[in-house]
């Protein structure tokens, strides 16, 4: 077997030696009885598989970054163990897609090469392991996390059009190997159905933009106004979290509301608190060891006073931006206490800032105590009520009665016997479909969705003409001055065509020159046997 043109033996070796784990030298008399098998075959198969499997999970990966804070929050109140694990799913995805990817830029290098695909026995198990490593990966997701794939689903109208485009590409280039093993292979079956697989798979790809929509497709002109911003317990990437720090950083970011959780003390105080414990967001287990683990609700305000709620923050460094604060800043989140209501609705009618809440917990017995204090803070703060969004759905009957002026936020959609319209809702993002924000839209209610911190997920959501979001990220969000792609459908439908074409060239040019080098190497093989004959005659002779 003669090497094609432009590859030379020693490179033929090095990529034997790679793949197959063992010195091969390329020499032709070497390398004669080598040749790749069905059960070759099928591994390179199954090495393809392993690829498209593990870039699959890397764009999973990449999504779910956008909720990746909740996973460590529940990470820690199930083991006590703060790290931000989406540093570990970067590099394992990182690490795994690597390993598979090199191991195929080998094979297809070998294959344009002429030599045989010999997959060493270490290659197949450690791509075994991959391949039952990233379906656990996806078991857990879907049962864990299932409303990531819905996340999934929305992401497609982010990058769709940029996908089909990769997709076109990866699978043009497929066609230079592809073309090799057309040419060098003698059997007829084997040959139509790969170029049968391989024009249905690009036909596919070629038609694929007429199933792709994204609300981002569309004419300048057509943008609906940007989101408005609610700070997600403030701005807990620029401060720790539900304090007094946090909401003056969102008002910083041109934050137009501040969204918190508010509890009560034993001693009928409201103040700002997320989780059931103080365990993750104070220094309670150094103050009061043993009662640490006490709900929030069971401390009284003079011992709330005590802890600390800012230094966990800098220890913990739940976001990277914590790393690059300044001194100033550092020093004033390691002095922030647990604020309460009234501190806070102060600080909110001294910003112009709105403020919405939930009350917690919900499921308490003297939940209905813990909402009349609530109102009590509120009528006596003086703040205008019009800048208080109420969520919680306990109660909401008598909390219209006693405070007609606070705005109602209902965190579900409207139903088809609705007694009185809404005009407020506050719903994960994942729950409302680009064509829903649309209708809220055109019947005037306002939509605020959540938690929003990545700038694609951001740019889906105006497009679509949400009224707010919730996010982590307002520092992000505020420099956006418009979304990150916007298409005219014409400028999207040129792309379209063109991307096509030029794919379409250039599997034609492949398979062209792939002929030429083919017949090429068959002249050459045929002057090779008549060669080697003539001397086996003369020596005969």
């Amino acid at each position: 077997m003669a090497d094609p043109p432009g590859c030379c033996r020693p490179c033929a070796t090095c990529l034997l030696c790679l793949y197959s784990c063992q010195w091969i030298t390329a020499k032709k008399e070497k390398r004669r009885g080598l040749r790749t098998t069905k059960c070759d075959w099928s591994w390179f198969f199954f090495l393809f598989c392993v690829f498209l499997f593990t870039m699959v999970w890397l764009y999973i990966a990449i999504i779910i970054l956008n909720d990746f804070h909740n996973f460590n929050e529940f990470i820690f109140k199930q083991q006590k163990l703060w790290l931000d694990w989406s540093l570990v799913l970067l590099i394992a995805t990182a690490v795994l897609i690597t390993y598979s990817a090199v191991l195929l830029v080998l094979a297809l290098c070998l294959q344009l090469c002429g030599q045989p695909l010999k997959l060493h026995w270490l290659h197949k198990i450690l791509l075994i392991i991959t391949a039952l490593v990233v379906a656990a990966a996806f078991t857990g997701l879907g049962i864990k996390w299932a409303e990531e794939w819905r996340s999934a689903r929305i992401s497609l109208q982010a990058t769709g059009p940029f996908l089909h485009i990769g997709i076109v590409g990866g699978m043009t280039l497929l066609s230079w190997p592809l073309a090799s093993v057309i040419y060098r292979t003698h059997n007829t079956g084997l040959k139509v159905f790969l170029l049968l697989a391989y024009s249905a798979a690009m036909i596919a790809l070629y038609l694929a933009p007429l199933g792709i929509t994204s609300p981002c497709i569309m004419e300048e002109n057509q943008l609906p106004p940007k989101p408005a911003l609610v700070g997600h317990r403030g701005a807990p990437m620029l401060a720790p979290e539900n304090t007094l720090m946090s909401l003056r950083k969102a008002v910083d970011c041109d934050v137009q509301v501040f969204e918190t959780d508010v509890m009560v003390s034993a001693d009928g105080v409201p103040f700002l608190m997320h989780d059931e414990k103080l365990t993750r967001t104070t220094n309670v287990q150094t103050v009061f060891p043993e009662r640490a683990t006490l709900n929030s609700t069971a401390f009284n305000w003079t011992d709330l006073q005590q802890l600390n709620a800012g230094s966990w923050f800098l220890e913990r460094r739940p976001f990277p931006s914590v790393q690059s604060l300044s001194h100033g800043d550092r020093m004033q989140a390691t002095r922030q206490k647990i604020p309460s209501l009234e501190q806070v609705l102060d600080a909110a009618k001294e910003s112009n800032i709105s403020i919405m809440f939930d009350l917690r917990p919900e499921n308490h017995s003297d939940y209905q105590s813990f909402v009349n204090a609530t109102l009590e803070v509120i009528l006596q703060s003086g703040i205008p009520l019009q800048q208080v969004l109420w969520l919680p759905d306990g109660f909401r009957e008598q909390v219209k009665q006693q405070v007609p002026g606070v705005q109602q936020i209902y965190g579900r959609k409207r139903l088809q016997d609705e007694k009185e319209p809404l005009l407020h809702v506050n719903l994960p993002y994942q729950d409302m479909s680009s064509e829903e924000i649309k209708q809220y839209r055109q019947d005037n209610i306002s939509v605020n969705l959540y938690v929003v911190n990545q700038p694609w997920l951001f740019s889906v959501l105006w497009c679509s003409g949400v009224s707010s979001v919730t996010t982590n990220a307002c520092q992000v969000l505020k420099e956006m001055k418009r979304p990150i792609w916007l298409l005219p459908s014409s400028t999207y439908l040129m792309i379209w065509i063109v991307v096509d074409c030029v794919s379409f060239l250039m599997i034609l040019w492949a398979f062209l020159l792939m002929k030429k080098c083919s017949q090429r190497r068959r002249t050459a093989e045929s002057e090779t046997d008549v060669l080697l004959t003539k001397i086996n005659s003369l020596m005969q002779d």
